[in-house]
């Protein structure tokens, strides 16, 4: 009864079509839930995702759960997670992720769940990083351990969506640092990010963490945009 005047006094809308949750739904709603764009990039080893990493980055794996589109019902899933302080979005996604994942064979020695980091002063002006609860669902879902101490972000930069392909590598390939111990040689870490566009940002990630000794390194993203 509390719960029902709750919802009349307060009620909880989808963010992906902004219409009201009926009675049963949670988070997103059926007709956002049965118009999600879905890659199926878990099934194919040769999947966009991967392809993008081809001759730039050595990986076990790479998918990404679904497509964004301009307008899309992802794109306003991402923009409530990212910007409206929705992390329950990153759950949900991660929550229906993982049974995926957990089959995929390249990712049956996945140790340890690693999510791309905010700088310290971006996490403080957005409260939150927005790939936290997508990439802890994951690691529940997966049974494995989510480590979010062993990658950094060492600068603070702005948006570089309007930079060009080469000064923006160049720029994200300094941002990031990775601190790691012997304990932490041969491991096999699951990257995760909320979109991935040109995989720059992944791509330098990556490479930190193929610098630990006999270390693998896979990544799976909610959303793959086509850049």
């Amino acid at each position: 009864m509390l719960k029902s005047l709750a919802n009349l006094l307060f009620p909880v809308t989808c963010p992906g079509c902004d219409g009201l949750l009926l009675e049963g739904e949670t988070i997103v709603c059926t007709a956002c839930r049965h118009s999600m764009p879905f890659t199926q990039h878990h099934v194919d080893v040769h999947n966009e995702t991967a392809k993008k990493f081809y001759g730039r980055l050595h990986l076990e794996h790479a998918s990404a759960l679904v497509y964004f589109h301009k307008e899309g019902i992802v794109q306003e899933l991402i923009h409530n997670l990212k910007y409206r302080k929705q992390q329950q979005v990153g759950r949900l996604m991660g929550e229906w992720y993982a049974p995926q994942l957990k089959d995929v064979a390249a990712l049956q020695t996945v140790t340890d769940v690693i999510p791309v980091p905010l700088h310290p002063k971006k996490l403080r002006e957005r409260g939150y990083n927005q790939v936290t609860e997508f990439g802890r669902a994951v690691a529940q879902g997966m049974g494995v351990h989510y480590n979010e101490a062993i990658l950094l972000r060492t600068s603070y930069t702005k948006t570089q969506t309007q930079k060009n392909r080469e000064l923006r590598a160049g720029i994200i390939n300094s941002a990031f640092d990775v601190k790691y111990t012997d304990a932490d040689a041969g491991k096999h870490f699951l990257l995760v990010d909320d979109v991935i566009t040109t995989g720059a940002t992944l791509e330098a990630c990556g490479k930190l963490l193929l610098q630990i000794p006999n270390a693998k390194v896979s990544i799976v993203t909610i959303a793959y945009a086509h850049s």
